[in-house]
């Protein structure tokens, strides 16, 4: 497998130029506001990019590049084939102002497949487009048009929960660090991008007597209920120097749950909460989104009849396609669970169809299901009513079951070969192998589900399986109790390695620190492995 081997230094890689208010903010650790209209900066001179860069959604011969500015502002990206951006490409992006909380995403495509991309983004001053700030730089890989390639990306999500922000005595959020030095093809961030619902203190005595410091801000003193609150709940995670980096050198493949919203919400939902004041879920739902919107590169952006959805297929050139689910947008109520008739479920009716539609029309090696919740694992929602799909009855598939059930169905009765199901959700890393003989539900082909994660939040103890698909839990490292912070419990990430020659796919789950904590190594358009 022809692989480039990890930076060991950050170099043309750390270029986040701008950033003295987000620096300062990490480095002094006390309280900062960069609210809605603009960041809490002096608007003298040209604009500034303090938050960085990012690209989304990478393919063969494209990308989305996303910068916030730190006033009104022209987008304009270049991009080029070396570092000294000789013969550059320019893209003339948005106008960039409060409509979109100064962010803006420009699309960049007939790019040459399976090659290094350096951009650069300047932002243009409205009054005089002369004008500019200094560029700020980032890379990325394109997808390869040929097998021999081979695909490597990471997958984690929880970002920033349960209390558990930016410690600048730590070092922030390491594991990004962590993840950039492998220096993956992309990041698959599956869901829980932020703790909307999540505040921070300023500070957390542990039990062992150690303070966890955190960054605070206005917008994470508080749930976030109004739109500029949810916006300032993205923006806290991009104060980290580490995810900076991160963001400039890697393209994410973003994915949302519950905790963008509020934990465990469902459309329709009233709430009974005291934190909050607007009670409508839909409501708050809705300015999340176009919070997340704002502040991810996503494709369904500029997909036409696309703009109001989430799930996605990302294809990464003729080893993989990657398939983002929605588990949260088209689900039914929280409930036991306990239904002999449920259509809606967790995916709803038209992404279902969707879903089956793209896996048959599938011709990649590999087909990752990322997936915002897990199958198997039983996650509740308080005594009686459950959040995912297992609801710990191991019988024959009930409530949300039954769309897994035809979905699994469809999958194997069409001969779809070399699927995989990526998740997160639960604060913890475990493997686990479905297989028909331990079902109590049949008519499937065997498969994997892979967990990892948290990546900045509390870990918590392993959930419970439910038998009707007949999970076998393979492996798993847990806390022995809830919302261990990350000074006591590691951060987990997961790899997926895909080589060109022989197709074969090998996972490993990582922790925090560089250790390896399991493998598992797949065999292409083999079942039952």
């Amino acid at each position: 497998m022809s692989h480039r081997p990890p930076s060991p230094s950050p170099d043309r890689r750390t270029v986040l130029r701008g950033s003295l208010a987000a620096s300062a903010a990490l480095s002094l650790g006390g309280a900062v506001s960069l609210g809605s209209a603009a960041p809490a900066l002096a608007l003298s001179g040209r604009p500034g990019a303090a938050w960085g860069v990012q690209t989304g959604d990478v393919t063969q011969s494209s990308g989305l590049v996303w910068v916030r500015s730190d006033r009104p502002a022209r987008m304009v990206v270049e991009t080029a084939a070396s570092e000294s951006f000789r013969g550059a490409r320019r893209w003339y992006g948005p106008l960039l102002g409060p409509d979109t909380d100064f962010t803006g995403t420009t699309p960049v495509c007939g790019l040459p497949a399976g090659e290094q991309i350096h951009y650069r983004v300047t932002l243009a001053d409205l009054d005089d487009p002369r004008r500019t700030g200094e560029p700020v730089l980032g890379t990325f890989r394109t997808a390869p048009a040929r097998r021999r390639a081979g695909v490597r990306f990471l997958w984690s999500g929880d970002v920033a929960g349960q209390g558990w922000g930016i410690n600048p005595d730590v070092g922030g959020m390491r594991a990004y660090e962590e993840m950039r030095r492998l220096d993956p093809d992309f990041f698959l961030c599956s869901g829980d991008t932020v703790y909307a619902d999540g505040p921070v203190q300023p500070s957390v005595t542990l039990p062992d007597g150690r303070i966890w410091r955190n960054v605070t801000t206005e917008e994470k003193s508080k749930v976030a209920e109004t739109l500029a609150e949810y916006r300032g709940n993205f923006r806290y995670n991009l104060l980290d120097h580490n995810v900076r980096a991160f963001n400039a050198q890697v393209p994410t493949i973003a994915q949302w749950d519950d905790h963008e919203v509020r934990n465990n919400w469902y459309p329709g939902q009233i709430l009974d909460d005291p934190r909050y004041t607007e009670k409508n879920v839909d409501v708050l739902a809705a300015r999340a989104l176009r919070a997340f919107r704002e502040y991810f590169p996503v494709s369904t952006l500029h997909a036409r009849g696309a703009e109001g959805r989430m799930h996605r297929v990302v294809r990464h050139g003729p080893l993989l396609d990657v398939f983002v689910l929605d588990m949260r947008s088209y689900r039914n109520a929280n409930s036991p669970g306990r239904q002999a008739d449920d259509t809606t479920g967790i995916l709803g009716v038209e992404q279902l169809a969707w879903l089956k539609r793209e896996l048959a029309r599938s011709r990649a090696v590999w087909k990752v299901l990322a997936a915002d919740m897990p199958l198997g694992l039983v996650v509740p929602d308080g005594s009686a009513n459950f959040e995912a799909v297992a609801q710990g009855d191991p019988g024959a598939p009930l409530g949300r079951e039954l769309q897994i059930a035809e979905l699994l169905r469809f999958i194997k009765h069409r001969r779809i070969t070399g699927t995989l199901w990526l998740t997160a959700d639960v604060h913890y890393t475990s493997a686990q192998h479905y297989a028909p003989e331990r079902a109590a539900f049949k008519d499937f082909a065997p498969f994997w589900e892979f967990v990892s994660g948290p990546l900045a939040a509390g870990g918590f103890p392993a959930n419970a399986l439910d038998s009707t698909f007949g999970p076998d839990r393979v492996f798993v490292r847990a806390p022995q109790r809830a919302n261990l912070s990350p000074m006591e419990s590691p951060q987990h990430f997961g790899e997926v390695d895909i080589d060109g020659d022989s197709g074969e796919l090998t996972v490993r789950l990582r922790a925090e620190g560089g250790t390896v904590l399991f493998t598992k190594a797949l065999q292409p358009g083999r079942v039952g492995q």
